[in-house]
């Protein structure tokens, strides 16, 4: 993983504020929007399927109840997510982890793929999303593998060893740090929230990338580059597409 390098830009959840979370249409309108790297959750269904979605329930992005872990994958890919977004985008559904692969692949899409265990699942999620990546051998530099949960990290590791790994938190502490070593992850990723200069310089001085995640601002996304920071997740991906290091 030694000279491991990323796009400094990562639309969020897909396509960001653009699109229905974690969607095709987002990554098609990613793409679009000329985004070398997307960024997604995966979670199991309750037969054991990866889908990509970042709440345990289908409220928020459904508009509708019902828990991910207790539904199964045909239950879930009938679920409509893009009506609750924009009528213009009704009939989206939640798609399987397989579809995103490869319409990352077809579209030229790098993939940080954020492990989001559902409550008691981590270890499944991490072995399931591993084993797909590792059948599907995808080139490291295509697939990021992160997750806030070790145990989940740490399951996908053993089934994809040679895949890049990162660890998220909300945070830089000696112990995350700590982690990121005892993982061989590339890198360390960090909310906007909290981070300092003195952060970044400490994890890149450690011989780590430091990624940040929410960031819609291009002014800011150009700050924490200056800062050292590789790459920012964004939820508008159209105001940062263009290289933030410009003026």
């Amino acid at each position: 993983m030694a000279g491991w390098v990323w796009p400094e830009l990562l639309a969020h959840r897909c396509g960001g504020a653009l699109a229905p979370e974690n969607t095709l249409a987002g990554l098609e309108i990613a793409a679009r929007l000329g985004c070398r790297a997307v960024e997604f959750d995966v979670m199991l269904s309750a037969d054991g399927q990866p889908f990509l979605i970042h709440d345990e329930t289908l409220d928020r992005t459904a508009g509708r109840g019902g828990r991910v872990a207790e539904l199964s994958a045909a239950e879930l890919s009938a679920v409509d997510v893009g009506r609750c977004f924009h009528p213009a985008f009704a009939g989206e559904t939640i798609p399987t982890f397989a579809a995103a692969l490869e319409s990352c692949r077809r579209l030229g899409l790098a993939a940080n793929v954020e492990i989001k265990p559902a409550a008691g699942h981590d270890r499944q999620t991490g072995q399931v999303v591993g084993r797909m990546l590792s059948a599907a051998g995808v080139a490291g530099q295509q697939v990021l593998l992160s997750s806030f949960s070790v145990d989940a990290l740490v399951a996908a590791i053993e089934e994809a060893p040679d895949l890049p790994r990162a660890l998220l938190a909300e945070r830089h502490t000696r112990a995350a740090l700590d982690t990121v070593r005892q993982l061989s992850c590339v890198a360390l990723n960090l909310s906007r929230h909290w981070v300092t200069e003195a952060d970044v310089t400490a994890v890149c001085d450690a011989g780590f990338a430091v990624m940040i995640y929410t960031v819609n601002s291009r002014a800011e996304a150009r700050r924490l580059l200056d800062w050292g920071v590789s790459s920012v997740f964004s939820d508008r991906p159209d105001r940062l597409s263009a290289p933030v290091t410009e003026s």
